[in-house]
């Protein structure tokens, strides 16, 4: 996940409210722009070199492939909890170096009063790769 929490500038755009949120209206094609498809994670590692606790994560998205992405989970996932947990995650933003460690995907999820991530996932086990609309 890419959240940044600690840099001042982004603070503002994590704090949605009814008016800030009509002012950042997309359109439907902006939406449909968005490929958001279902994963398993295969693989989790720790990631000390965060600057936010993380973990650095191997999706099997299918038809996509095996993707890397850094998640800041730590708070609410162990590692062995993660393994073969299907995840949503958007799969067309370009990859974005964090530390070393190159991130090829973003992984969603619910971000709660204290910034700890729940992440978002299908209500039952689905094909991986299949479209989130």
């Amino acid at each position: 996940m890419w959240f940044i929490f600690n840099r001042k500038e982004h603070k503002e755009d994590t704090k949605f409210t009814k008016k800030n949120t009509l002012d950042k209206m997309i359109t439907w094609v902006d939406f449909e722009k968005i490929e958001m498809r279902v994963g398993t994670i295969l693989e989790v590692n720790d990631f000390p070199e965060a600057r936010n606790p993380a973990y650095k994560l191997r999706i099997d998205l299918g038809e996509f492939g095996i993707k890397k992405s850094s998640a800041q989970i730590t708070p609410l996932y162990t590692k062995e909890e993660l393994l073969h947990k299907q995840v949503i995650a958007v799969v067309n933003f370009p990859p974005k170096q964090i530390g070393k460690f190159m991130s090829e995907c973003l992984v969603l999820g619910v971000v709660g009063i204290n910034k700890e991530v729940t992440l978002l996932q299908p209500e039952r086990t689905v094909e991986n790769g299949l479209r989130i609309a």
